[in-house]
């Protein structure tokens, strides 16, 4: 059976499918159902092969994604904003989605990276059990030190179903987290024009 990646801190410890089955076969009880009836018999198995999906950020290196650069640009030196990233990812509280958008932008420094790896760098980070707000100090993190540029924004806008679908169940509300570095953090006009385009 495949294993599903844990965060390094817990390394050493092995969890097999089986046991993620057998586990998810435990709520079931738990809520008070029969995971040996028609409708659940599959569920267990299920349910790992869709953690294995909701959280596959855990098997990816953001270094790795951002690693591969172009230097030819025409010494481009303004800001490549990619808006609107659909983002989904889990509440580590509650285990419960959080669906959104991300706004990511930098300005380069001699060198830009493929526009898809920053889609692919929010997904790395998102498809983990997070908190919003270290989601978007993460992406931002990444970019800035492993591209180097002149400054990074990040502008995370999502809907948290822990709130949503339990507890004061608010629904249509989003929270709005940012992060700046480098010339976004001290060129508040160029802070501004990110904010503008992000449609805040």
């Amino acid at each position: 059976m495949t294993n599903l990646a844990l965060q390094p801190a817990q390394a050493a410890l092995t969890v097999t499918q089986d046991d993620a089955e057998d586990a998810v076969r435990t709520l079931l009880r738990w809520i008070g159902d029969d995971p040996d009836r028609e409708g659940l018999r599959e569920t267990p198995s299920r349910v790992a092969r869709a953690f294995t999906e909701w959280f596959s950020g855990y098997e990816a290196n953001p270094s790795e994604i951002l690693s591969k650069t172009f230097g030819e640009v025409e010494r481009y030196n303004d800001i490549v904003h990619l808006r609107g990233i659909r983002l989904e990812s889990y509440c580590e509280h509650h285990l419960a989605p959080i669906i959104g958008t991300a706004d990511v932008a930098y300005v380069p420094c001699g060198r830009v990276v493929g526009l898809s790896k920053l889609a692919r760098l929010v997904d790395a980070y998102s498809k983990r059990l997070q908190v919003q707000e270290k989601l978007t100090v993460q992406i931002a993190n990444a970019i800035d030190e492993t591209l180097a540029p002149k400054g990074v924004a990040v502008l995370i806008r999502a809907e948290h179903h822990c709130m949503a679908t339990r507890g004061v169940h608010k629904h249509g509300v989003d929270t709005i987290t940012n992060q700046f570095t480098g010339v976004f953090q001290t060129d508040l006009a160029l802070q501004k024009r990110f904010l503008s385009f992000a449609g805040v």
